[in-house]
């Protein structure tokens, strides 16, 4: 009997067991399918699925002329579904298909392509490659071929677009448009402008398919919303001539960089900005932006020093001033003129760059009073950035007699521009203030923001001082700028054409590891054209190498100033107040031509006031020169429609625009003037066909 009960004890407590593991069973399962089951279940899902996210088209930068500096290209990699490709529609198209592929890529035959997509239909490939970083018009012919025209729900097409940046003028402005490259750091307007340009990416969701593939869910996409465009200040006729110029120079001495900046004076807008700097390979790059790093700048800041003594009275332009035989010893330490001027006027003193002079002014009139003097400068702003809308610009570095550094020498040597670091762009706003009648403008790039063609931003021109000096003062630094090229270190580089007015300087250089004794120096003219009407303010700096032969900025700077003003002259970019009736006109007349456009000539003659001899527009100018009578003699070469033409030894801007002309698509390799181009002179050319340029 006990037994019995025993047993029966024992089963009950068994089914007891097992329902109540039963029942936790059931109460797990119900706890993981309330609280847990969606986490799992999204778990399992994204195991599954993604989100990829589509780029937006970023925005391009353009000149205020319309001319396109930088761009994107969209480009796509095509897949194929092929599993939802019907037979019949397969069957009844593939050979055609095959077809227009070979036509179209020209890699393979068309039996070749109809074996691969035969293979790929056999397995239903579900995302096959069907080509990478395919162009856009090659990706419109694509999508329009036999079954691929059914779209993606049927046809199989699945586009994967992406982006290419390109700049049309390759390296032009390099350092100041920038060049953007995907989960690359960027530069120049390209960083600046970056949130404007990049606009907003799109997403899509993808799932894995059987192997491992991931493919688009139809209907998952949200549109990008692409960037806008920028309008930038520079123009490209300024920029090409301001690199070329500055090359010439870099390359004739050797030197080590060189900077070039051209605004434009009643409003701040930077025309060009050219920095150039000797590479590993012994070629010259836009390797940094030296126009916005500070430096010694040495005589180009006597017109600060200059500004402060008009400003305070304490001296007249007709004054003068005994240069003690171009030597003298300030406290212990010497100062010496690159030549003797003796005693000569304020006028002279600064038209002959004398050192002396302006260490004696700036010493008699502020030694008990250093702070006078500072607090002018700092009235030019010689303290602070210049805030121009680009990255990378270091602050200046201006003592003051608080700092510990600051010795009874530093005044004087700080009137002749040592013992200041201040950058070229800084001191061409000086300059550009001075030929501005005293207003000082802000130096910008960019002037719009623009959104599907029409401009939703403008930006104005800034007033950083309305007037920095009185008209009294004004007149006389203008009067004694002009005189640097009248009587003084750039005379050489007076011009027949037009005025100018501005001012040379030589530093020698310590700094980044450099010593004074080392023999490296900076040359600089910074001035402004035509000097009774200013339109253009243009600053030249260029560092050389230890011992160089050639370093006075009257030698090295000078020369690369004048070049890009005969341009600006010479393309009638602005009312000069010294018009040319005709060539025959100057005394001496000696014509060096390149091959160019008779259009380019045509604009040339006709703001010099030149007849020119030819009706036909597209003819190439082979040849220019005068004959006895100072008459213009060009030797013309017909542009035929549909022939290639010769563009060896032309401009770049020139020879694209002559090729584009005619229907083709240019791409350039190197820099300078074109060297040789890959489709020979008088062959047919077929609209779209691409011509390589080799320039050198």
């Amino acid at each position: 009997m006990n037994i019995k009960k025993d047993i029966r004890f024992r089963v009950y407590v068994a089914f007891t067991c097992i329902c109540l593991l039963g029942l936790a069973i059931i109460i797990k399962a119900a706890t993981i399918q309330v609280k847990e089951g969606p986490e799992l279940r999204r778990q399992a899902y994204e195991m599954h699925t993604r989100t990829a996210e589509l780029p937006a088209e970023r925005g391009n930068i353009y000149t205020e002329d319309g001319e396109l500096l930088c761009s994107t290209i969209p480009q796509f990699d095509v897949h194929i579904d092929f599993s939802v490709i019907s037979q019949k529609l397969y069957d009844a198209n593939a050979d055609s298909l095959a077809y227009c592929l070979s036509d179209l890529f020209k890699d393979k035959s068309k039996s070749e392509y109809k074996r691969m997509l035969d293979a790929a239909y056999k397995k239903k490939g579900r995302y096959v490659l069907l080509r990478r970083n395919m162009k856009y018009y090659d990706y419109q012919a694509v999508r329009s071929f036999p079954i691929f025209n059914k779209g993606k729900a049927y046809g199989g097409f699945i586009e994967d677009p992406k982006i290419k940046r390109v700049n049309p003028y390759q390296m032009l402005a390099y350092r100041t448009i920038g060049l953007w490259r995907e989960n690359s750091q960027t530069i120049g307007l390209e960083n600046k402008y970056d949130s404007i340009l990049r606009g907003e990416a799109g997403r899509r969701i993808e799932q894995k398919a059987i192997g491992n593939i991931w493919v688009p869910l139809e209907g998952s996409e949200v549109e990008t919303q692409n960037g806008r465009d920028i309008v930038t200040t520079l123009d490209i006729g300024i920029q090409e001539v301001a690199e070329y110029s500055l090359m010439h120079t870099l390359e004739e001495y050797k030197c080590e960089y060189g900077t070039c900046i051209v605004m434009e004076v009643a409003t701040g807008k930077i025309r060009a900005i050219a920095n150039l700097g000797l590479g590993k390979d012994g070629h010259y790059h836009e390797n940094f932006n030296y126009a916005l790093t500070p430096t010694e700048p040495g005589s180009t800041f006597k017109m600060m020093t200059l500004f402060s003594l008009f400003r305070d009275k304490h001296i007249k332009i007709t004054d003068k001033v005994n240069t003690e035989g171009g030597s003298k010893i300030f406290y212990k330490r010497r100062m010496e003129d690159s030549h003797n001027v003796g005693e000569v006027t304020i006028r002279d003193a600064f038209a002959q760059s004398s050192n002396v002079a302006m260490a004696k002014l700036a010493d008699h009139y502020y030694h008990s009073n250093p702070d006078k003097y500072i607090a002018n400068l700092k009235k030019l702003h010689l303290h602070e950035k210049t805030g121009i809308d680009i990255p990378g610009e270091r602050p200046p570095v201006l003592k003051t007699p608080k700092n510990k550094s600051w010795s009874a020498t530093t005044l004087p040597w700080m009137a002749t521009g040592y013992e200041v670091l201040v950058s070229p762009m800084r001191t061409c706003m000086v300059y550009n203030a001075v030929a501005n009648n005293g207003k000082m403008m802000k130096p910008y790039l960019v002037s719009a923001i623009r959104e599907y063609g029409k401009d939703v931003v403008t930006v104005a021109p800034t007033v950083v001082e309305e007037q920095i000096a009185d008209e009294e003062t004004i007149k006389s630094l203008r009067a004694c700028a002009e005189e640097v090229v009248l009587t003084g270190t750039a005379k050489q580089y007076k011009s027949p054409f037009y005025t100018m007015a501005g001012k040379t300087g030589t530093a020698q250089v310590a700094d980044m590891g450099i010593t004074y004794g080392m023999g490296v120096y900076q040359g600089s003219f910074v001035g402004y054209v035509p000097a009774d009407n200013p339109k253009y303010t243009i600053a030249v700096v260029v560092r050389t190498r230890r011992n160089s032969s050639a370093y006075y900025g009257g030698t090295i700077a000078a020369p690369v100033f004048k070049m890009i003003a005969d341009r600006i002259f010479a393309t009638g970019k602005t009312t000069w107040t010294k018009p040319v009736d005709s060539i025959a006109s100057v005394t001496k007349v000696h014509i060096v031509a390149q091959k160019a456009p008779a259009a380019s000539y045509r604009s040339i003659m006709n703001s010099m006031g030149i007849k020119f001899p030819l009706s036909v527009s597209d003819n190439l100018i082979t040849q220019v020169s005068s004959d006895s009578n100072s008459r213009v003699v060009v030797t013309p070469q017909h542009v035929y429609t549909g022939v290639v033409p010769d563009v060896s030894g032309m401009g770049l801007k020139d020879a694209v625009y002559l090729l584009e002309q005619q229907g083709a698509r240019v791409q350039v390799r190197g820099r300078g003037r074109v060297r040789s181009q890959s489709v020979a002179p008088g062959g047919k050319i077929t609209k779209g066909q691409q011509i390589i340029l080799q320039l050198s």
